[in-house]
């Protein structure tokens, strides 16, 4: 029986590795993208969006960006508020003053933060 359980624990800990070392390495921080990530850093946004190379994002270009496709009335909303100086176009000044989206709140997506919760604390294990 320890021999199954040997054998088992040994084959449980190779295909960890196996599956750690196929795992692509993340991108350095300010250069994710997709849920979760954050938002490229200003100057990759510009990089990236600024398609007719002005050093601008007008609002046609980020819209036409994949986070805006998502979800077209909330990119034109987002849009307006980061253009700070009205003109129609983002500078690499007005996208590095926008608010980032922050994390998770404290306790987990859509969980309390501590001191919130209600009876004894998770055990351990």
């Amino acid at each position: 029986m320890k021999k199954i359980t040997s054998l088992l624990a040994l084959a449980a800990f190779t295909f960890c590795q196996a599956q750690a070392e196929d795992k692509p390495a993340s991108p350095p921080p300010g250069e994710g993208g997709g849920p979760g990530k954050g938002r490229p850093s200003p100057e990759k946004m510009i990089e990236h969006l600024d398609t007719d190379k002005d050093g601008f994002i007008s609002e046609t270009e980020f819209k036409a960006g994949p986070r805006a496709k998502e979800n077209p009335e909330k990119a034109a909303e987002i849009f307006k508020k980061m253009d700070t100086d009205k003109d129609g176009k983002l500078s690499l000044d007005e996208i590095k003053k926008a608010p980032r989206p922050q994390g998770p709140p404290p306790g987990g997506e859509g969980g309390k933060g501590k001191g919130d919760r209600k009876g004894p604390p998770p055990a351990n294990k």
